[in-house]
């Protein structure tokens, strides 16, 4: 059994060579990242990603805005609790007041937390859904190719080993369909699936920035 299964692999490898000796081996290459640069749609998915991150920036600077004007009233708050001036009541209602200003404020130190960790998620996520759609969609315009033109073969040029030495040390230039992948993808009216991922859900917390209030 193990010398008939010797056989079958020693088979299977020699049909590659036997292809190449007689010439009837047909190869292609192409190169995926300058595929993925020069299409249209990998322009506007890094458009919409950077509008969804400067949205998520200014909710974050509103939110810290708020926040640096509660954490103001408190410090205006000790401040008036530090004059001889107020009655004893006075002083009982301004403590009560800056008490439960410093327990809201501890509320929203803990919700920027929650918040910036949503956001950077929501968009880690929005990044990758985009890039395996367009990464489908240039592989499906290769898959097309292989098929027209009975591709056997077909190597990415941009890929690397795990050495960091390029996968494909050499192919002849007539061999690269990258010019050809590039021109059906940025084809005016191509039908292609949609890469765009809905806006992102609002967060309800009121958060800011960490900051740290004391209780005299």
């Amino acid at each position: 059994m193990k010398k008939k299964l010797h056989i079958i692999t020693l088979s299977l490898l020699a049909l590659p060579i036997a292809a190449f000796a007689q010439g009837t081996l047909k190869i292609g290459t192409i190169d995926m990242n300058r595929a993925f640069k020069e299409y249209n749609k990998t322009k506007d998915a890094e458009a919409k990603i950077n509008e969804a991150k400067n949205a998520a920036k200014k909710e974050y600077d509103d939110r810290a805005d708020s926040y640096k004007k509660a954490l103001d009233e408190i410090n205006n708050l000790n401040k008036q609790l530090d004059s001889s001036a107020l009655s004893a009541d006075a002083k009982t209602k301004l403590a009560k007041d800056r008490d439960d200003k410093i327990a809201n404020i501890k509320n929203m130190e803990r919700e920027i937390n929650e918040f910036r960790q949503t956001r950077e998620r929501q968009l880690q996520e929005q990044a990758l859904r985009m890039r395996e759609g367009i990464v489908k969609e240039i592989t499906d315009v290769v898959m097309d190719k292989v098929k027209t033109s009975s591709l056997d073969l077909v190597f990415d040029k941009s890929g690397m080993s795990l050495n960091g030495v390029p996968l494909v040390m050499y192919a002849r230039d007539n061999f690269d369909f990258t010019n050809d992948v590039v021109a059906v993808l940025n084809k005016p009216g191509r039908a292609t699936s949609s890469t765009e991922k809905p806006a992102l859900p609002a967060v309800t917390t009121s958060a800011s920035p960490k900051a740290t209030t004391t209780k005299p």
